[in-house]
């Protein structure tokens, strides 16, 4: 069952609008009135600089208006960002929004002419105009200037923000009591229930398969389409209606003729004036996404089509960083403090030569912590074993005992939130799970399987079943845990990493924890007489896992991201594992772990000696260690070399087609920031030439009790 994603969309955000306002006051005729005032008036067919081939065209544009009511909306909306962030008082907050609104009606403008001269060298200018002046809406002509495909993502967008707007009125209905469920909390990984970009259900025919469903004739869940996959549990007539009501109620409450029950047929959704507006708005803004399409593809075709010599535009950019990076981190100071901003777009290039133990690289932490009553009895032991003139702060027997705690450690699969929190995420699958008969409960069925429709989840293999027993019923899921010590652990780490990439797993654990791990108080300390704390005791299991071409460094770095890498699916793999069943959740915010820098660090020595020793080993290599949160199973996703200075040797020809490659990523970022410079550029000087006093006309004495709120 597709699990339904309620988003906020332009009619939501008109909802919240008329909450807002009409818990200010009460809004009399005289003030409807205000704010259906036009206070801006724009035609850039005024423009002296408007270019010769653009001219013949410019009399089809007309004037566009802006109405007070757009404006308050727009600062309802975003306004107190400016206010409380940047400490604009509302003068200025409302005459920034005001520029902002008539810098996009100049740019659609704008965007209409071009697309008006692109759609004549397929035709011819006359035919064209003809054409585009028969249309008698302005819905209608911006729908001559668009394809199939761009028409059907505007309606598809509008319906998705209605049913989404009722679907939030409807939930309240049908759980109106639900005040204490959905309380338990587990961090979900970036990109759940993610939409792609150019989505919208077809029929066989290609055409939008997807409507508007409130309960009245005509609009009925038969009628729907694709939206019946979406469809709040237990809906119905009754309740839809009820909320479709409430939806329309909202719209009416501040009496700002969004809707009128005299003139309008309020049952009939598509056709009310107001959301034929806001259809309007949808296709405005496909004018302006096309208009920059077909501007950033002409610059992308133009780097494209160098062939291979674009390669030497893509390595001079590699080495004008390198240089750059090479007076950055040319100290160990100075690597450190860039680790932390590795991403898909930030790369690290160069490192300097360091002679500490260790080096740098990043890790996955999956955290094993003693229990509720196993901290109290550490915390009485640390207390009693205190002495912080010893290496490590404690007594020798300090460690002797946690090791005994640490024996009875047990975790469990940590993602009944996934189940009973705000959201269910869970579904259950018949076949291809990791478990003993390939069944099981799995998370996130949309971006697993309705993959036309949603984006994949980024490091996350997406196939480790529930650890446990699952008992659905008819409000929640009764939830009974397996659990696992240490061993289990390791055991379970192994056979999903092999499962999810093929390989396998090298290393083995001690089932003996005595023989493990210290023994007795002679061991602690290095043999070399300077009472310092070997923390090779504390290391209990390590090993790697055994992919093909984990022994070239280059290969791990290049191909980090790249999907179809038996290490990408490991780390993927690895990461599942950390939201099953890590209890350091900060883990789970970063791109690929922790970043450990060579020599000290700020975590506990146990964790940083550990995770030296797996670094040093490089990417894919994994260790167990004890510490005083319990037991940290560590995996080496990343490595930076401390010696040899360059991090990549690029293979520009043969990856950069190869999406989630280095080169691909690398290529990717210089042809975004190249093209977005070259859009931003091309934005500022069309309003730099075109918005002027012959084509904008403010009429501030309209919008001026705004500006004043201060004074008031």
């Amino acid at each position: 069952m597709r699990k339904k994603v309620i988003i906020g969309g332009m009619l939501a955000a008109t909802v919240l609008t008329s909450a807002v306002l009409g818990g200010c006051s009460q809004v009399s005729t005289n003030q409807t009135a205000d704010m259906n005032q036009v206070i801006a008036e724009i035609n850039v067919s005024n423009a002296k600089a408007l270019e010769d081939d653009l001219k013949y065209f410019a009399d089809a544009l007309g004037t566009t208006e802006v109405i007070k009511r757009e404006l308050v909306t727009y600062f309802i909306n975003v306004g107190s960002t400016y206010m409380n962030n940047y400490g604009y008082d509302h003068e200025k907050t409302f005459n920034l929004l005001m520029d902002n609104i008539v810098d996009n009606a100049v740019l659609v403008q704008y965007a209409t002419l071009y697309l008006l001269q692109d759609k004549a060298e397929k035709s011819s200018k006359e035919t064209v105009l003809a054409e585009y002046n028969a249309k008698t809406t302005l819905a209608a002509k911006y729908e001559y200037l668009l394809d199939k495909e761009d028409i059907n993502l505007a309606e598809y967008s509008l319906r998705y923000s209605i049913n989404s707007a009722i679907d939030s009125y409807e939930q309240k209905i049908l759980k109106p009591d639900n005040s204490s469920a959905g309380t338990e909390m587990r961090t979900t990984p970036g990109g759940v229930d993610t939409q792609k970009e150019d989505y919208y259900p077809k029929d066989e025919q290609g055409n939008l398969n997807y409507n508007i469903y409130t309960g009245y004739e005509g609009y009925l869940i038969g009628q729907s389409g694709a939206y019946q996959d979406d469809k709040l549990e237990g809906t119905s007539r009754t309740t839809r209606i009820q909320a479709y009501n409430e939806f329309l109620g909202s719209l009416k409450s501040i009496n700002y003729n969004l809707v009128d029950k005299k003139t309008e047929n309020l049952r009939d959704a598509r056709n009310l004036t107001y959301i034929q507006d806001e259809y309007a708005s949808q296709l405005e803004n496909r004018i302006l996404n096309k208009y920059y399409d077909m501007f950033e593809d002409e610059q992308e075709e133009k780097l494209v089509s160098m062939g291979q010599s674009r390669y030497s535009i893509i390595q001079s950019v590699y080495d004008d960083l390198y240089d750059a990076q090479s007076d950055s981190y040319a100290t160990e100071s100075g690597l450190s403090s860039a680790l932390s901003g590795l991403s898909d777009s930030q790369f690290i290039l160069y490192a300097p030569d360091t002679a500490e133990e260790g080096t740098y690289g990043y890790v996955y932490n999956i955290l094993l912590p003693f229990s509720a009553s196993q901290s109290a009895r550490l915390t009485e032991l640390q207390s009693k074993y205190k002495d912080d003139k010893l290496d490590g702060g404690y007594k020798p027997e300090y460690y002797i005992q946690r090791n005994k705690l640490l024996s009875e450690i047990y975790t469990t699969d940590q993602r009944a939130a996934w189940f009973n929190g705000s959201t269910d995420y869970a579904y259950k699958t018949e076949e291809g799970a990791f478990s003993k008969d390939g069944k099981g409960w799995l998370f996130f069925e949309n971006n697993n399987k309705y993959t036309d429709r949603y984006e994949p989840i980024s490091k996350y293999f997406g196939k480790y079943a529930y650890k446990g027993t699952v008992v659905e019923n008819k409000d929640d899921y009764v939830l009974i845990p397996d659990r696992l010590n240490i061993d289990d652990m390791i055991a379970e780490f192994k056979s999903y990493v092999n499962f999810a990439s093929g390989a396998t797993v090298s290393g083995n654990a001690e089932t003996d924890y005595g023989n493990a791990l210290l023994r007795d108080t002679e061991n602690l300390y290095k043999d070399d007489g300077s009472k310092k704390i070997d923390y090779e005791n504390f290391i209990y299991a390590s090993g790697k896992v055994d992919l093909a071409k984990f022994g070239d460094e280059q290969y791990n770095r290049s191909n980090l991201l790249y999907s179809k890498s038996e290490n990408y699916k490991a780390l993927s793999a690895v990461n599942e594992l950390q939201y099953a069943y890590t209890t350091d959740t900060g883990v789970l915010s970063q791109f690929v772990g922790y970043s450990v820098e060579a020599g000290d660090t700020s975590y506990i020595k146990e964790f940083e000696y550990a995770a030296h020793k797996a670094i040093n080993q490089g990417a894919g290599s994994w260790v167990v260690c004890a510490g005083d949160y319990g037991w940290h199973l560590i995996y080496v996703t990343y490595t930076v070399s401390n010696t040899g200075h360059t991090q990549y040797a690029p293979n520009w020809a043969e990856n950069v087609e190869k999406e989630g490659t280095f080169e691909n990523l690398f290529y990717e970022m210089v042809k975004t920031k190249n093209i977005s410079n070259i859009s931003t550029t091309r934005r500022t000087q069309i309003i730099t030439s075109i918005k002027s006093d012959d084509t904008v006309s403010k009429m501030q004495d309209r919008y001026q009790d705004l500006l004043d709120m201060d004074k008031e």
